[in-house]
């Protein structure tokens, strides 16, 4: 697949998800497999503005590229600027959102919001367009109605407007992440753009990639909370599209997965605001596993990268003696 000048590897692409796709995670599901990642939805104002905290969510790994860096906002200007900056910092790719519904995004008429006022949505695309030389892609929801007729409005300004793909989440801005997402207009999308239009919405598994561009036609998957603690659907996902049978991770891809995450995320953020942070990761990584709870528990009184690093590996040399105490037993 192309955007623009850019050639993916494969079809398979990681959604941006606010405080899951920052540097480490990224990293991770590019060596599983994924073809392109994408940051946490950045501020345009903030870039701007000079944010450290803001200019944080742009730094990189040559490891995960390439890289698509999503910004937000709703002033032509700034959103310009704001490209120029992510353009400057060796981005492959400049995403606009258009289908956050947080209500403090949607007050400063940003995301979603935009989907609502297409003459202000097509000033900034040209503007955007017009500062940046890289590929410009956005991501919409189906909008506020569920027909889904403003979602092919966005569509029409976006590709008038010279964005080399599209990305649909195919929900309403009030259906937020419930329901249902109607993978139908990803197919009316892809009918009526000759731009690539990338699906995501309701993509839980290796089954669901492939089923998604059957029904839809369309030419990459986004795949987000799906991933979450499971960055290896996107190794599965491959295997299906390339008519093999999945291989779900075995206990030793896991537990040096979870322990390159735990060095990836200290090295990036420092050792004290990374154990922190994977707390929580790890809960995730651990789900449904055999005495998950119990791990849970005890690595939320962890404070450094090696009590993590060795809590780690004790439980998951427990859950192998377990399995083959099992398989003794049968």
């Amino acid at each position: 697949m192309n955007i623009g000048a850019l050639v993916l590897d494969n079809p398979l692409i990681l959604a941006p998800m606010a405080g899951i796709t920052q540097l480490p995670f990224r990293r991770l599901a590019k060596e599983a497999g994924c073809a392109l990642v994408v940051t946490e939805m950045v501020s345009s104002k903030g870039l701007v503005q000079g944010g450290k905290k803001t200019a944080e969510f742009l730094k990189s790994h040559p490891a995960e590229r390439p890289l698509s860096a999503q910004i937000f906002g709703a002033d032509p200007e700034v959103m310009k600027e704001a490209a120029q900056i992510v353009q400057a910092q060796g981005a492959d790719i400049v995403d606009i959102n258009l289908g956050c519904s947080v209500r403090k995004v949607v007050k400063q008429g940003a995301g979603v919001a935009l989907m609502r006022e297409p003459k202000r949505l097509e000033t900034i695309l040209k503007a955007v367009r017009k500062a940046v030389s890289l590929p410009f892609t956005v991501k919409i929801r189906s909008g506020w109605q569920p027909s889904g007729d403003e979602a092919i409005t966005a569509g029409r300004i976006a590709e008038n407007a010279g964005v080399d793909a599209l990305a649909i989440h195919p929900r309403t801005a009030l259906q937020g992440f419930g329901g249902r997402a109607d993978w139908s207009l990803i197919a009316r999308l892809k009918d009526r753009l000759s731009i690539p239009v990338i699906g995501n919405g309701d993509v839980c598994t290796p089954d669901d990639v492939v089923k998604m561009q059957r029904e839809t036609g369309c030419d990459a998957v986004m795949i987000g909370r799906a991933s979450i603690g499971n960055p290896w659907i996107f190794a599965q996902s491959l295997d299906l599209l390339h008519a093999r049978k999945p291989r779900p991770p075995d206990l030793s891809t896991r537990l040096q997965g979870i322990l390159r995450h735990i060095d990836y995320a200290v090295d990036h953020f420092g050792e004290t605001r990374a154990v922190r942070m994977m707390r929580s990761h790890l809960g995730w990584f651990v789900k449904g596993l055999p005495g998950c709870s119990s791990f849970r528990r005890e690595i939320v009184r962890l404070e450094s990268r090696h009590d993590m690093r060795d809590a780690v590996q004790t439980y998951f040399r427990e859950l192998e003696t377990s399995a083959i105490e099992t398989l003794a037993q049968i």
